[in-house]
């Protein structure tokens, strides 16, 4: 029997590919790791793409952004896609887009052809992470799907931090355009494999195009909705939130848009996103879990580093490799929460999961200016076996109720719901710390007055010091004060940082009673319902 045939008997339900089930899940993973380290190897290099195109660095921005609208927008119609193209043929097809823009960003002579194919590789990109969902959850049996998704949740959530470092690395010794060349082999590999070794299980069947209704209606306001959804969140903060006429009118564009949809596919015979899949509860609960692990973990992934950078001088390199060991925690748990999910009910492990989650971003409140390396290093590592226990059993309890043809729409909304809770995590930890940075500063103000001794005594020994290196007692006084108003910033700057740590710690705390609302499941992930 050749590699990419399939066997099953009458019964559709027990199909399983003759394939080695986890040479199919290394297959569909390859390609999904390069995705994810697509969305954020390219974040260090902006500088280099800005000044070697003659760029400002604002416009330049935009090659992040153009990415994850467009990325944005394939995510939930992946399973509507997938059921007209067949989805190992719309995989397939995801992985020759991502992986022919890759080529072609990286020849890009001008800032608007980069960002032209930066959309094209978003959109191709985005199809990725649902169709391997849905793969794996057909391929591997409830019972099997932890140790599946654990190999998945490696892919995922360790490229994040690899990227930045990654990316720094081969900017400073090759150049930029070699962050989207490397895409190359990997896809082309990526399509051998899959050609060879994948097929659709017999119960998904395609519909034919011409035999379906294209619903144009929800299709052009999912693309309007989220595509200015994203640029608001990736931007607010930049232009200021709503002091910008721009980020006014993007926002009442989304949320009309977004509300639209909701009452539009809900009544839609034939939806581009199923949305009567929130009517399971388990399913419902699964998504804003994994929101809200989108939020921690890529909230956190922004904050450690510039944390390092900005406060304790370390380089982007050296702030790059504090994450690391976090990285390689969630590679070693991951295998383990898969195997303790065919033992125990994904709830508790979720529980345990939240509460360590939560536990490590208290513990990084307690972050200070003297703190050294191998601290930053050891709370990520702490926060990384909190995600570990979350990951992989919201995936499991995600589809363990849904009907088996139901993988592919369940699946680009559960992506949908990881990547929007990152852009949220982001976009309110960065206006979060600029905003309490300046409420820190005037309450520590209020101290620096005539009257309060401290602060004139720090002043007076301030100035003597500049005078014994020379300087004149008017410009040491200068000196004095300008010292003491950096120390200021950076204390104020300190305790934002531990606010924004305090506020992510108390979020992902509030997600424990939601797990008990899922259904109670068997060890292995639950009941599939077929």
């Amino acid at each position: 029997m050749s590699a990419g045939s399939t066997t099953y008997n009458a019964n559709a339900d027990t199909w399983r590919p003759a394939v080695n089930p986890w040479i199919i899940a290394i297959t569909v993973t390859l390609a999904t790791f390069m995705e994810v380290l697509d969305t954020s190897i390219a974040n260090v290099a902006l500088p280099h793409i800005a000044g070697s195109l003659s760029a400002g660095q604002d416009e330049s921005t935009w090659v992040l952004t153009s990415y994850l609208v467009s990325n944005a927008i394939v995510l939930p119609l992946s399973g509507w896609l997938s059921s007209i193209v067949g989805r190992k043929n719309f995989y397939m097809g995801c992985v020759a887009l991502f992986t022919i823009s890759s080529f072609l960003c990286g020849l890009a002579p001008n800032l608007t052809v980069l960002i032209i194919c930066r959309v094209l590789q978003g959109a191709g990109g985005g199809g990725l992470q649902p169709s391997e969902q849905a793969i794996l959850a057909d391929t591997f049996e409830p019972a099997k799907r932890g140790m599946a998704f654990a190999v998945y949740g490696i892919a995922v959530v360790s490229a994040p931090a690899i990227g930045p470092t990654l990316g720094g690395w081969i900017t400073d010794n090759f150049t930029w355009r070699w962050i989207f060349f490397i895409n190359i082999p990997v896809g082309i590999i990526s399509l051998l494999l899959t050609s060879r070794l994948i097929q659709d299980p017999p119960y998904l069947k395609r519909r034919k195009l011409s035999e379906t209704k294209i619903d144009y209606v929800g299709l052009g306001f999912v693309a309007l909705g989220l595509g200015a959804l994203q640029i608001v969140l990736d931007k607010g903060q930049r232009d200021d939130w709503l002091e910008s006429h721009f980020i006014v009118i993007l926002s009442v564009i989304a949320a009309a848009a977004l509300i639209f949809v909701i009452f539009w596919e809900w009544r839609h015979k034939d939806p581009i996103i199923d949305l009567h899949l929130f009517k399971d509860r388990t399913f419902a609960v699964s998504n804003l879990l994994m929101f809200m692990l989108g939020f921690a973990l890529l909230g956190s992934t922004l904050l450690l580093p510039l944390f390092m950078q900005t406060l304790l001088g370390y380089t982007a390199e050296q702030s790059g490799l504090a994450l690391m060991p976090g990285g390689f925690t969630i590679m070693l748990f991951l295998p383990l929460v898969g195997f303790l999910l065919s033992r125990y009910s994904p709830r508790w492990l979720l529980v345990f999961g939240l509460v360590v989650l939560s536990a490590s971003l208290f513990h990084m409140a307690g972050f200070d200016l003297d703190m050294d390396f191998r601290t930053a290093v050891m709370a990520r590592v702490f926060q990384a076996v909190g995600m570990a226990f979350l990951f992989v059993p919201i995936n499991t309890a995600a589809y363990a109720f849904l009907p088996r043809d139901k993988n592919n729409a369940a699946s680009g909304l559960m992506n949908l719901a990881r990547n929007i809770g990152g852009s949220v995590g982001i976009s309110l930890a960065t206006t979060l710390l600029d905003r309490r940075s300046q409420v820190h500063l005037n309450d520590l103000s209020h101290n620096l007055s005539a009257s309060n001794p401290a602060f004139q005594s720090t002043l007076q020994g301030a100035t003597h010091a500049m005078r014994a290196h020379g300087s004149s007692a008017t410009f040491a006084t200068k000196q004095a004060y300008a010292l003491i108003e950096g120390t200021l910033q950076r204390q104020a700057t300190m305790l934002a940082y531990l606010d924004d740590f305090r506020l992510l710690g108390i979020a992902i705390l509030a997600m424990v009673p939601l797990v008990f609302l899922m259904k109670k499941g068997k060890p292995g992930g639950g009941i599939a319902v077929h």
